[in-house]
């Protein structure tokens, strides 16, 4: 991060500050406060609450059981067993949320934000740009929640959906998500989930291979993708769309009966249906078939059983502190992903209300936000986020944008304070003065009162992690975990002040590494042990779906304990800590025998303020490696302007006097991040493209992964042209 703010300031302006900063922060902590900022742990309690974070997270967090270097590693604060502790009895999902009915009935559960209007705003370039206005946010407490899941449920047994028979779901991340899936666990209705964003092919294959007769879905969805697809779908006999409003049913493929969700409600809600006896389900039953957005391949559909998932949660909930009912989540990453799945149940489970929201209306700045109205976060101003680094990157260079834009008077305040805090941190303590001072408003752009945020689904750069810490002065978790384990693996402890690893086991599974030597990867290596994440534990998922190939990925030891391939390459660190190195699948030999880790590269490269996104391409029959990059606009129409270049963004982005440019800036990045690349890793080519990748766009995955086939093929044309076959 340090290279991302203004190089230099006045020597004597900096003694100043400092001087003035380090009077005023020790003597403004209040003692209760004093014991949050320096992170004393009850799982400790021979350290003090004056023990900065820097002891604590250098303790021993997990280590080897069998005293071997490749582990297999556990946790060290339940090192012996998993402990049912706060919901003993509790094996199943649909005992997990009558217990919080019990417990937090009248308190708020689920809140969506009222739509008062929407307009179309057209842009320069002509394209139309959809913005709403939102109202407050509505709520149903935990009690109405419970009377509409029964409601609901009962309304599918009514139309034929039969217990241990799957049912799908084809949903953007909403409260209707929630509630189908607390329906479908109450009445043990397998959910099979599908991300809005997957193309129809997809979409098709998932719900022949499962065989649903039922899917719930939106209006929207319903009519922009499925009206294609349902007619390949022969077993499909009811649809269910959740919106409100009423659709025209006609040409739709005869036989089918679509129905709204407040109709299903109402046939729920006769007396003969709703005293049906329920079949409930038991802990080994499927709960889940989760299908992947996938980087590659057709989506497979991941089998999670109950007990699977009430494992992750208990490993993932005891990395959150407090977790309660004082807690606002805000919810707005695809519900179909794992990590915001089990996100949502967890704080159901603990009594937290979620509101939800979605990438385009997040902050006031997001891009369906009216100019002059209020985003989702200032009005609900959570208290607790997930997010993956993409989104995360982009607040970052964000804000960093508006800093280069203040005064010099305003920048060098700010470029102080941010390095006087990162000194702060690195120490193990806070700087609240500079919290008060400098940062109150960039805290204010996800509500001001997020005290943990919890970042997943890929690597996260130790320059956006430092960033986020200072900045929005709250821990950053980062988490490793697959759909495979229920999204838990492991969980960075609040204390631990490193950047760039993924934190020591969670309570629920063990990690060991296998030597992978045709990538360079063993046991042996100094000065950590690297090689393949497996992670073993009762969070380990059942297969794939209909998959004749998970014995290649699962596997089961001589103790009956499940075991799962993850095909990513970590390091364990001496306080038993997970790095993420490499991964199986990124990494592409060249030429001359060199290997190169094509994640590696984007990861260093990533860090420049004009790349928004970038993948590194490598081809084997050649010597080099090349790239296609989405440049930051606004800082490519500035450099533009300063090397004479006109037009549109379009025509920029395929200037060669631009392209020059990027690859001048990669070179220089590669030069100076953290990630050390050798000389054959950095791209000698670039291509610049203008339009963003999203998961519309089908090159990435919900979470924001590069789907490597999808844009090779995109680009083939280019990719020949930079290696000089056209």
């Amino acid at each position: 991060m340090e290279d991302q703010v203004p190089d230099r300031v006045d020597e004597e302006d900096e003694f100043r500050v400092r001087s003035l900063l380090g009077g005023y922060c020790r003597s403004l902590i209040p003692a209760d406060t004093r014991t949050l900022l320096t992170g004393f742990s009850p799982l400790e309690p021979r350290l003090t609450i004056w023990t900065p974070k820097k002891i604590l997270s250098s303790r021993t967090k997990a280590k080897s059981t069998l005293g071997k270097v490749e582990g297999p590693y556990r946790c060290v604060d339940h090192f012996e067993s998993l402990a049912e502790e706060d919901f003993p009895g509790k094996d199943t999902l649909d005992k997990l949320f009558n217990h919080a009915v019990e417990r937090f009935g009248s308190l708020h559960c689920l809140g969506t934000r009222d739509l008062l209007s929407e307009e179309n705003e057209v842009q320069p370039n002509g394209k139309v740009f959809k913005k709403l206005i939102l109202g407050e946010y509505k709520w149903l407490s935990y009690n109405e929640v419970d009377t509409i899941v029964d409601e609901f449920g009962s309304g599918l047994a009514a139309l034929g959906q039969k217990p241990k028979s799957c049912i799908a779901i084809f949903c953007e991340t909403r409260a209707e998500w929630m509630i189908t899936a607390q329906s479908c666990f109450r009445r043990n209705f397998p959910l099979v989930t599908f991300y809005a964003t997957l193309g129809e092919d997809a979409i098709a294959f998932g719900l022949n291979e499962t065989g649903v007769t039922h899917l719930v879905t939106s209006a929207e969805l319903l009519e922009t993708k499925l009206k294609n697809v349902l007619p390949q779908i022969p077993k499909l006999k009811h649809v269910i769309y959740v919106d409100q409003k009423k659709i025209n049913t006609d040409g739709y493929t005869a036989g089918l009966s679509i129905h709204s969700m407040q109709s299903v409600r109402d046939l729920g809600a006769l007396p003969e249906n709703l005293e049906r006896p329920i079949v409930k389900p038991q802990s080994s039953d499927l709960a889940v078939v989760m299908y992947t957005s996938g980087s590659t391949g057709s989506p497979k559909g991941v089998m999670i059983i109950h007990s699977n998932l009430i494992a992750g949660m208990t490993g993932q909930c005891e990395r959150i502190p407090g977790l309660g009912p004082n807690d606002t989540y805000i919810a707005y990453l695809p519900l179909a992903h794992v990590l915001e799945m089990t996100a949502e149940i967890s704080c159901v489970t603990y009594g937290c209300q979620i509101g939800y929201s979605s990438p385009q209306t997040l902050s006031d700045q997001s891009t369906k936000i009216k100019k002059g109205s209020k985003g989702d976060s200032s009005v609900l101003r959570p208290t607790l986020m997930a997010a993956v680094p993409e989104i995360m990157d982009r607040i970052n260079k964000n804000v960093m944008s508006k800093v280069q834009e203040m005064s010099y008077v305003q920048r060098t305040l700010f470029t102080l304070g941010y390095k006087y805090k990162l000194e702060q941190i690195r120490r193990g303590y806070d700087a609240p003065l500079c919290n008060v001072l400098l940062f109150r408003k960039v805290k204010k752009l996800l509500g001001g009162r997020v005290r943990m945020m919890l970042s997943g689904g890929a690597p996260l750069s130790p320059a956006t992690q430092r960033f986020m810490n200072v900045c929005f002065c709250c821990p950053v978790g980062q988490g490793y975990g697959l759909t495979e384990t229920c999204g838990a693996g492991t969980i960075t402890e609040v204390a631990d002040i490193s950047t760039g690893r993924v934190g020591a086991p969670l309570i629920c599974c063990e990690i060991r590494l296998r030597g992978w030597v045709e990538g360079g990867y063993t046991h042996n290596d100094k000065p950590n042990p690297r090689g393949e994440v497996l992670i073993g534990g009762p969070n380990v998922t059942q297969g794939y779906y209909s998959h004749e190939n998970n014995d290649s990925d699962f596997f089961v030891d001589e103790k009956g304990q499940r075991w799962f391939c993850t095909g990513d390459i970590g390091e364990f660190h001496p306080d038993g800590c997970l790095q993420i190195v490499d991964r199986k699948k990124d990494l592409v030999k060249l030429q001359a025998g060199e290997y190169v880790s094509l994640g590696k590269v984007e990861s260093a490269l990533k860090n420049s303020s004009l790349i928004d996104n970038i993948c590194a391409y490598a081809n084997s029959e050649q010597n080099y490696v090349i790239s296609f990059v989405v440049p930051n606009q606004k800082k490519m129409m500035e450099l533009a302007k300063q090397r004479r270049v006109t037009g549109t963004f379009e025509e920029i982005c395929t200037h060669p006097e631009m392209e020059r440019e990027v690859l001048k800036e990669i070179k220089e990045v590669a030069v100076h991040s953290n990630v050390k690349l050798q000389r054959f890793e950095i791209p000698i080519k670039v291509h610049l493209s203008p339009e963003p990748w999203t998961p519309e766009t089908g090159l990435v995955t919900d979470a924001f992964k590069l789907k490597r086939k999808e844009l090779k093929n995109h680009y083939l044309h280019h990719i020949e042209r930079m290696y000089g076959g056209k």
